[in-house]
Formats: C-alpha cells, sequence, structure tokens
C-alpha cells in the first residue's frame, strides 16, 4: 500500500504521507478500533515498522513478505549477470504441487546458490520464513496470499485517475474521487469474481483463533493485504 490510508467510524478519515513505523501503527489500529479481528496472515512489502505493527495490533498473525516485492530485493544483492537464472530459481520454489515441495525445493535452491552466489544463497535463507509463510495454508488460495499484486494493480487504478484531475481543490474532493474507485473495486468483488471466495475461506477455516464460552476454540481466517 503506498499510502496507507482508512476511514474511521467517525466522518474523518485516518490519512498519513509517509511509510514509517507511526504510519503503519495509526493504520492498524484504525482496523482494530473499526472491528477487524481474527486476522490469520498479513500480505505486505517489507516496509520499516511494518512487521512491528501488525504484531502490536493483530497478534499471532502471520507475515507473508510478497514474492513480487522481494524478488526486486533479492536481486539488489545479484549480479546482474545471474539475474536471469536466480530469478528462474527462486520462481521454482512457488511452481510446486504442494507445501512439503515447496520447502524441499527452497533447499535445492540454497545449495545451488551457496558456492556460487553466498551472498544471494544468505539473502534468501535469511527471507525463508518471510516468503514461504503461505504454505501453511490451502494451496487454493496461495496465488491469492503470497503477493499483494492485486492491491498493487487497484493502486495504480487510483493513481491514474487521480493523475488525470493534477490538482485537487481541498482533501474532500480526494477522497471522494478515491472512495468512488474503491467502491467501483468493491462492487466487483461483490458482484464478479472474488478475490477470495467464500467456499475456498469456509475450507480454509482450520487455524483456530477465538474461543467459545465453553472453552471451544472456534476457527477463522482472515486475510489482510498491506
Amino acid at each position: 500500500m503506498s499510502t496507507p490510508t482508512a476511514t474511521g467510524r467517525s466522518s474523518a478519515s485516518k490519512v498519513t504521507s509517509s511509510e514509517d513505523g507511526a504510519g503503519w501503527l495509526g493504520f492498524f489500529r484504525d482496523l482494530t478500533a473499526r472491528g477487524l479481528s481474527g486476522v490469520q496472515l498479513v500480505t505486505s512489502d517489507a516496509h520499516a515498522g511494518l512487521t512491528t505493527a501488525i504484531a502490536a495490533t493483530v497478534p499471532g498473525a502471520a507475515w507473508q513478505r510478497c514474492r513480487t516485492h522481494y524478488a526486486a530485493n533479492l536481486m539488489s544483492v545479484t549480479p546482474k549477470n545471474s539475474w536471469g537464472w536466480v530469478k528462474a530459481l527462486l520462481h521454482s520454489i512457488y511452481d510446486q504441487p504442494d507445501a512439503e515441495a515447496v520447502h524441499a525445493q527452497f533447499d535445492r535452491v540454497i545449495d545451488a546458490l551457496v558456492h556460487k552466489l553466498p551472498a544471494v544463497a544468505d539473502h534468501l535463507e535469511g527471507a525463508r520464513a518471510d516468503i514461504l509463510a503461505f504454505t501453511t495454508f490451502p494451496k487454493e488460495i496461495w496465488r491469492q496470499i503470497w503477493s499483494n499484486n492485486p492491491q498493487e494493480r487497484l493502486n495504480r487504478e487510483i493513481r491514474r485517475r487521480t493523475d488525470v484531475v493534477g490538482i485537487f481543490p481541498n482533501r474532500a474532493s480526494i477522497i471522494r474521487l478515491v472512495g468512488a474507485v474503491l467502491a467501483e473495486q468493491h462492487d466487483e468483488w461483490i458482484e464478479g469474481r472474488r478475490y477470495l471466495g467464500l467456499d475456498v475461506l469456509t475450507r480454509s477455516r482450520a487455524v483456530p483463533t477465538t474461543t467459545d464460552s465453553e472453552g471451544v476454540a472456534e476457527p477463522e481466517l482472515q486475510a489482510l493485504t498491506a
């Protein structure tokens, strides 16, 4: 999310112009104040302070580091003449039939890199838990949760629509336009193809997060992309 923005329970909006720890903490606190709960996974890139804010406001939620953003991060420590090879190795990790195969392929990729590109191998090993968090969830929703590409597309559409206007007369006019774009996306997901189908979410409710009055765990699953 390029700029964390959320509407509170009152008529005011929560807006920040920076993606620092305070901005992300305020963003998530506003969401939880509005009733967000039962979050099992947050998918995002590695903004400073973001993972700390997640831990502070949605305890127990796993963090999936966006695979697209991570690929760019990994290329930053990879010699340019090896980009193609390293990208192919990285993609091969995700292109596996089940969680066990994903982890086994990750180990093989580390073995392939450790002698030729040790810095790249170290970088990848350090990100193991962050980029493989998706494997604890059903395979049917892997593509939806291992990156926040759909949100990036939405961000690009917001930028495209705001660039047409150029200069807004006031903050309210910006909120109206961006709100209209988000409402269009909401309607598309409600009336068209859902980002996460309710049938898949129902089958995915396998992680106990709440307890009923008799002490029996009640499973919930929510995924949040930031």
